[in-house]
């Protein structure tokens, strides 16, 4: 998530919004709406028209977090999106151009996911254009000092006692552990 922030912030994109959608959380049954959106009218309880994320992301960054969570008939409805770079609100007529940058993120192996039957191969090689691999902190604990440090100002911005710094026996912990979490649980530890 923060390396897809950056890439958003470091473009010519950054103007524009930075949408964020979590793929394992999506409904197999609502996939189109909740991907697309949906025309007033489409189906019972559609009292207006709802814009998807693709259509909230215009002339920004969509950001597809865990996509290798993404059931199999949103990847295809996502497939079928990035090859026509448009889409149609479910129960609509009119197709709606997109002007988004995609980025999916996932903690697994995607080719090892495609191997495995659970991402689609066509899907895999689309999305596939730039990769940035991140190693977990238990592989690069070098980086523990900077991300500390780093937190620390982030949180000494809105706290009402600063903290200056961390005592070397609790670095030591830090260092000691295997972090299931990644960076998010150093965060939180902090």
């Amino acid at each position: 998530d923060r390396i897809a922030e950056l890439i958003h912030k470091w473009s010519p994109r950054a103007q524009g919004p930075l949408v964020h959608v979590h793929c394992p959380s999506l409904s197999s049954a609502l996939i189109e709406d909740e991907l697309f959106g949906h025309e007033k009218g489409a189906f019972t309880g559609a009292h207006s028209r709802r814009m998807g994320p693709f259509e909230f992301a215009a002339g920004g960054t969509l950001v597809l977090d865990e996509v290798a969570g993404l059931p199999p008939a949103g990847q295809v409805a996502l497939l079928r999106l990035l090859e026509a770079r448009e889409v149609v609100p479910l129960g609509g007529t009119r197709r709606v151009p997109l002007d988004v940058r995609i980025v999916a993120t996932s903690s697994r192996d995607l080719a090892r996911e495609v191997e495995r039957g659970a991402v689609r191969r066509d899907l895999y090689f689309r999305l596939n254009v730039a990769q940035v691999s991140v190693p977990p902190l238990r592989l690069r604990r070098q980086a523990i000092p900077d991300l500390v440090a780093a937190f620390l100002r982030r949180f000494n911005t809105s706290a009402a006692r600063p903290v200056t710094g961390v005592v070397p026996q609790v670095m030591d912990v830090l260092f000691e552990h295997d972090w299931p979490g990644n960076v998010r649980e150093l965060e939180n530890v902090l």
